[in-house]
């Protein structure tokens, strides 16, 4: 009795709220780390590329590791996953304030934070949501889950401005490392109790690999999520950047990756909305081409303020409006038993885009003198995710229409 109380009070709504709050701070304090590029960078005497690589390694280790937080946690639940991510997290902070070298930001911002991101983000609170909700909700659970990481990359990044103002960039990325601990007590509320040896997936691990390799939606889906991390990444970690290489002031560049952050709430809870309603490929394809639009449409001319805001408008709402639509798919095709762990397969090629997206922004630029060639490996990139997205079948495995033994 007293065993049945401890697990029934994490609530699907609690473990909803919790959740939300941890993608909250990871994913805002990720955010704001293109303001720490040109301070960092000019007051240790870096290039540009030596930042954009600790990044980019950051995004690749994340999806490296992804795979393998998320079979932990789909096989013996989501908290120790959790509370070990949020110590990397919290740690990886502390020692990138104290970086005087470019290895030793790749071991912090890098390693330490990458390890960290995957331990506390998508696939793995996805999981546990996935697992929580039934299925005619769970689109809809994604979308709000993917909205708050959006809420903290539009709350958390005026602070992180304010705070490298005010105390300069290592204080500033102390204080974030003390936001970051609070993520620790909240992965209690997803620790999944109940999930022991009786109540593991059925499935063998390597059978659901093999199951999820031969279906070609899901390397499909897997390219497509590549170039979303192209894009987002490069764009996150080098806009502010390029605005200022064309005379714009600071708090413009700023102010549009705060921008980026508000209406990604709006488009990450209006995917999961629609993705409830509508087929989800077809979503995920105008996504695509609709980014290399407005990118074109953004490098056309030569920036101002006005035109850098509705940019960072436009792609906000479509900025991770990706995820709880790859997610759902996943879920709905393959079921939910191994989602995190799937999920952080089709996340590994997001974060190889991510990688690329970052570094070769910094070593294009350093080559050239200009971002122009990597904005239009974004637009290229976009096209051919939306083709490469429309062919996906979504129809569940037959094996989940099965009853299921008793």
């Amino acid at each position: 009795m007293i065993r049945r109380m401890t697990q029934n009070w994490r609530t699907p709504t609690l473990i909803l709220i919790c959740g939300g709050i941890i993608m909250t701070i990871a994913m805002g304090a990720r955010h704001g780390f293109g303001l720490f590029l040109q301070p960092m960078s000019m007051d240790l005497g870096w290039g540009r590329e030596t930042f954009a690589f600790a990044l980019a390694l950051q995004n690749l280790v994340w999806g490296a590791a992804q795979p393998f937080t998320g079979l932990i946690a789909d096989r013996y639940g989501a908290g120790r996953v959790l509370f070990t991510g949020s110590v990397l997290y919290v740690l990886g902070l502390v020692l990138m304030a104290h970086s005087s070298s470019g290895a030793e930001l790749g071991l912090s911002a890098g390693l330490l934070i990458g390890l960290g991101l995957s331990g506390t983000t998508f696939s793995i609170v996805y999981g546990v949501l996935g697992r929580s909700y039934p299925a005619e909700k769970r689109s809809q659970v994604l979308g709000i889950a993917g909205a708050a990481g959006s809420f903290g990359q539009f709350a958390m990044l005026p602070g992180t401005q304010a705070l490298i103002s005010g105390i300069g960039w290592m204080g500033a990325l102390l204080a974030l490392a003390a936001v970051a601990a609070l993520m620790a007590p909240l992965s209690a509320v997803l620790a999944e109790p109940g999930r022991t040896a009786a109540h593991r997936p059925q499935q063998r691990v390597l059978d659901a690999i093999r199951e999820a390799a031969g279906h070609r939606g899901f390397w499909l889906l897997t390219f497509g999520y590549f170039v979303c991390g192209f894009q987002v990444i490069f764009i996150a970690v080098h806009l502010p950047a390029y605005l200022t290489d064309h005379g714009l002031p600071g708090n413009v560049g700023v102010a549009c990756l705060a921008l980026i952050g508000f209406f990604n709430i709006i488009g990450t809870w209006s995917a999961g909305m629609l993705g409830a309603r509508f087929t989800k490929k077809y979503l995920l394809a105008f996504i695509y081409i609709t980014r290399s639009v407005i990118i074109i449409a953004f490098i056309a001319v030569p920036p101002t303020p006005t035109s850098a805001y509705m940019f960072a408008a436009a792609m906000g709402l479509l900025w991770l409006a990706t995820v709880p639509l790859t997610n759902g798919i996943i879920a709905q095709v393959f079921g939910v038993a191994y989602l995190s762990m799937l999920g952080g397969f089709v996340f590994f090629s997001h974060q190889i885009g991510s990688f690329l997206g970052a570094w070769l922004g910094g070593v294009l630029f350093d080559r050239t003198g200009s971002y122009d060639v990597v904005w239009w490996i974004a637009i290229g990139l976009g096209l051919v995710a939306m083709a490469a997205n429309l062919p996906i079948n979504e129809r569940p495995l037959e094996r989940l229409a099965e009853p299921r033994p008793a």
